[in-house]
């Protein structure tokens, strides 16, 4: 170990973890090491690169907080999230794709029934969305819990509104519900619009220098759950989005885009008479049955 030099180190680091009784951790270390050192010979990185990509990491640990996860930012705007998703949820194709949770999921949202409205005051034009939820074998899937939730009008998820929010309103554009006896869902909310990731911070700043832009085509959110099937997390894609090829996040897959129906003044499907336009999205899910045994 005293003459360790820049052609030895690499099995000396791997040697100091032959003491490791977690044969799991142990693969992924010693794969990160040699991957992570096999990056510092390539590019042949210098210390003052390494002291710029160690300040950018404690930026993103500082500016990390519960309401913003900007090592998830990190995470996204690098291919990583969608990457580690879609090989850690390969289904018959079938069923519906999955794609990133994303930084702005809140736990605890409020329960609603079929046919709420779960806008909770959020700005942007009324959108009514119905859709079933079924196994891979047509089945309808009664009682799947399902967790949504979406930015408003201007971009903005609720979280991100902090102390101007608000107080009397914690949740808006969110919430859970369940599928009725035939599978059904329906609730409203309001339209979904494009919007930019956090970008005022060192993720931001990162796109910035590579020439990347934060935007996110317009979409909302779903997290599917129920007995006997493989959990779903994804995303569906409003249809004519212009960032729809250009996510910044590589969340996009071409199964989930849809169309949000415009429609004039009139009776919306729920019989509310509606004085202004209002929009109609229908999408239906496909969950994977839990393999045998697991």
């Amino acid at each position: 170990m005293r003459n360790i030099n820049e052609d030895t180190i690499t099995q000396a680091v791997l040697a100091a973890m032959a003491g490791c009784n977690n044969d799991r951790l142990r693969t992924v270390m010693t794969s990160l090491v040699q991957h992570l050192h096999s990056f510092a010979r390539d590019v042949k990185l210098s210390e003052s690169e390494w002291a710029y990509a160690i300040n950018f990491l404690t930026e993103v640990g500082h500016i990390t907080d519960e309401k913003r996860q900007e090592f998830v930012l990190l995470s996204d705007t690098l291919g990583l999230s969608m990457l580690v998703t879609t090989q850690n949820n390969r289904k018959p194709a079938e069923c519906t794709e999955a794609t990133v949770l994303g930084p702005f999921f809140v736990a605890g949202a409020p329960e609603y029934r079929n046919g709420d409205d779960i806008s909770n005051g959020a700005a942007g034009l009324p959108c009514f969305v119905a859709g079933r939820i079924r196994g891979l074998s047509g089945e309808p899937v009664a009682g799947a819990a399902i967790e949504v939730w979406q930015s408003d009008e201007d971009g903005y998820y609720d979280v991100q509104y902090g102390d101007s929010q608000d107080p009397n309103v914690e949740f808006q554009a969110r919430g859970r519900l369940q599928t009725l006896p035939d599978g059904l869902f329906h609730f409203r909310s309001i339209l979904a619009e494009a919007y930019p990731i956090p970008h005022d911070g060192p993720v931001g700043r990162m796109l910035d220098a590579l020439g990347r832009h934060p935007w996110r085509p317009a979409h909302l959110h779903f997290w599917i759950t129920a007995p006997g099937y493989e959990p779903l997390i994804t995303h569906v894609f409003r249809n004519g989005d212009k960032y729809l090829d250009s996510d910044a996040v590589f969340g996009v897959r071409s199964t989930l885009i849809v169309d949000w129906v415009e429609h004039s003044p009139g009776i919306a499907p729920d019989g509310t008479a509606m004085d202004t336009p209002f929009y109609t999205l229908d999408y239906d899910f496909v969950l994977n049955p839990v393999a045998h045994g697991s």
